[in-house]
């Protein structure tokens, strides 16, 4: 069966005996025409099936009221609260939202960054992945000053705007709640030290541990990918340490729900033998038995606030270029998987 063809302004301008300037006007309620003549055309448009053309209005404007998002997963309730936060702010604000994701791949962010731009987005919110090296592949937006805002994985090092937690405060006051339970032999279970989330939550454990102290043991750094296979290997890891650790740092909520359920099928209690607390106060942390410590991490304000300061960047009412970085609160949340006192 053949399509049928688009209806224009012209259609309706003809069908109704009126100018396609009036049509136009009308079907953007512009208070110049008539009330009852522009409810006669809105209806007339509604009947023949009209659809407005976004897209040239938008080509004419020389904007697409569109802002793209590249995320490094998609498949985490961390990155799914950002991703809510950033559209409740930009529904508001009458922007629709193009969502790419690098599934941790540099090559996939750089073709995503690229796609984008094509796409003529207004603006762009990103977060790195796992190898991201540089923000070369990101140029393009600065030379056609398109605003660009990083969240949570971010090149530190850069002039570009970011919205990031206190990764190295946070690190540090997990680290520092079990040595104050009475923990000695502390396992840190974090991602690429590339990337700067896991680098400064390394940095504020091992801070954590000169300060009280304690001897750093590069074999209770266990770097992974902080998947669920992860936490098994983990576990699996903490069994085979003598003596066993009594502390647990997992910079994952899943991960560390994961390595618990394992330690705890080979016999090993908690928090009575290793005392653990997790990142990012994920649901499965108030599932897990017992119930797991962790750091809250607030996605949906990290993404209110980095699509916030976009649009207000995009309307005029402050320039991004002159705030670099943007500090979201944190906070750990004590539970019973920590508490050995």
């Amino acid at each position: 069966m053949k399509p049928k063809k688009d209806i224009t302004i012209y259609d309706i301008a003809q069908k109704l005996d009126l100018s396609s300037a009036t049509v136009s006007r009308a079907l953007q309620d512009h208070p110049a025409i008539n009330k009852n003549t522009r409810k006669k055309i809105q209806e007339a448009a509604k009947e023949l099936g009209y659809r407005h053309n976004n897209f040239a209005s938008n080509l004419r404007k020389q904007k697409t009221n569109t802002i793209g998002v590249i995320v490094h997963e998609l498949n985490s309730n961390f990155i799914t609260s950002v991703l809510a936060g950033i559209e409740k702010v930009t529904t508001q604000a009458g922007y629709d939202l193009i969502i790419a994701h690098s599934s941790e791949s540099f090559e996939k962010e750089a073709a995503n960054a690229l796609n984008l731009f094509h796409k003529r987005v207004d603006g762009l919110i990103a977060s790195l992945a796992f190898d991201t090296k540089g923000l070369d592949h990101y140029n393009q937006y600065k030379e056609k000053g398109i605003p660009v805002i990083f969240f949570d994985r971010v090149e530190e090092k850069s002039d570009s705007t970011k919205v990031i937690i206190d990764n190295y405060k946070c690190g540090y006051q997990a680290t520092q709640h079990l040595i104050e339970q009475g923990c000695k032999r502390i396992v840190l279970v974090t991602a690429s030290l590339k990337r700067n989330v896991y680098a400064q939550r390394h940095k504020g454990y091992t801070d954590a541990l000169f300060d009280n102290n304690i001897p750093y043991n590069k074999e209770y750094v266990l770097i992974k990918d902080l998947s669920e296979q992860c936490g098994v290997e983990a576990a699996l890891q903490i069994l085979k340490m003598k003596p066993l650790p009594d502390g647990a740092f997992i910079t994952n909520d899943f991960s560390a729900a994961v390595c618990m359920q394992t330690l705890k099928e080979h016999g090993v209690r908690i928090p009575e033998d290793i005392a653990v607390v997790g990142f990012n106060n994920d649901a499965i942390s108030k599932i897990v038995e017992p119930q797991l410590t962790t750091v809250h991490y607030p996605g949906i304000d990290m993404g209110e606030i980095a699509a916030r300061n976009l649009i207000s960047h995009l309307k005029g009412i402050s320039n991004i270029t002159h705030t670099n970085t943007i500090v979201v609160r944190s906070e750990l949340i004590v539970r019973k998987s920590s508490l050995k006192k």
